[in-house]
């Protein structure tokens, strides 16, 4: 009894160390939703509360103003081109630590803890890039952001992708081997079927961090043209800093996209992010 007694206290204090936890996240997420569909006169009787009168015309005027069409599409192209650089050259790499067994592969592995581990700041090398990047006209372009986000997700993608790839049977490349197969089949016809939840899993991780990133963003492009959605959030608000409810819908509508498509596709996240974790 005593033990159960120790089992069931100890799953009462996770449980409400976990529930506190939850409405840490949640209160705020409720106060942003709240406050989108308020009118922008009832902030200041009604800051934190339900509204009393729903304005859904918020989303609308805030889409309009902020011209939601056109930056979403930036983001969109951003996170598409990022994923389809970072995640095949992260993958070949992480391929080849994992299967080819490459010499000189603990060194390699190390620096990829390392960065992975230490995280390196941007701030200690955006200036001398962004004068590279100017020299190079890569500025207030795609493709200078896209090389960008490749290269500070590439560690990471590498790390999972690796871990994921470092637990596939040998038997079968061994007999894709014996059957003639080259090494490029062995990445596409072998490693490639058998790793597929763990690239949803990089790619959701790189796509939410792709959005969501604004000191690169507001750094290397200063064309509204060519603005994601992170940083036109910022300069929208700038523009409106009193209309609460405005930048409010705006913000939802940043987080929306990202938040739908991680809950339709969290079971498969969450396996790729732990089936890593297993062996090193």
């Amino acid at each position: 009894m005593a033990v159960y007694s120790k089992k069931t206290k100890a799953a009462i204090g996770n449980h409400v160390i976990l529930m506190l936890l939850a409405l840490i996240i949640i209160l705020p997420v409720l106060v942003l939703l709240f406050n989108s569909i308020k009118p922008d006169e009832e902030f200041g009787v009604n800051p934190l509360g339900f509204p009393q009168t729903v304005r859904l015309m918020n989303y609308y005027d805030a889409f309009v103003a902020g011209n939601y069409a056109k930056i979403m599409v930036n983001s969109i192209l951003l996170v598409a081109g990022t994923l389809a650089v970072c995640l095949t050259f992260s993958s070949l790499a992480a391929f080849s630590l994992a299967v080819l067994n490459p010499n000189g592969k603990s060194t390699i592995m190390i620096g990829i803890y390392l960065l992975v581990g230490l995280s390196i700041p941007a701030q200690l090398f955006i200036l001398p890039l962004f004068i590279i990047w100017k020299n190079l006209h890569l500025n207030n372009t795609y493709v200078g952001l896209i090389i960008i986000y490749s290269a500070l997700n590439a560690p990471f993608a590498v790390f999972l992708i690796r871990s994921y790839m470092i637990q596939l049977p040998k038997e079968l490349f061994e007999a894709a081997i014996v059957e003639g197969a080259s090494t490029i089949q062995l990445f596409t016809r072998v490693a490639l079927p058998l790793s597929w939840p763990v690239f949803l899993t990089t790619g959701l991780v790189v796509s939410l961090a792709v959005w969501n990133e604004f000191l690169f963003a507001v750094t290397f492009i200063h064309n509204e043209e060519f603005k994601p959605i992170s940083s036109i959030l910022y300069s929208f608000q700038n523009r409106r800093d009193e209309n609460y409810a405005l930048i409010s819908a705006a913000s939802v509508m940043m987080a929306a996209p990202l938040a739908v498509l991680f809950i339709l596709f969290q079971r498969n996240f969450i396996a790729g992010l732990t089936s890593g974790g297993t062996k090193g």
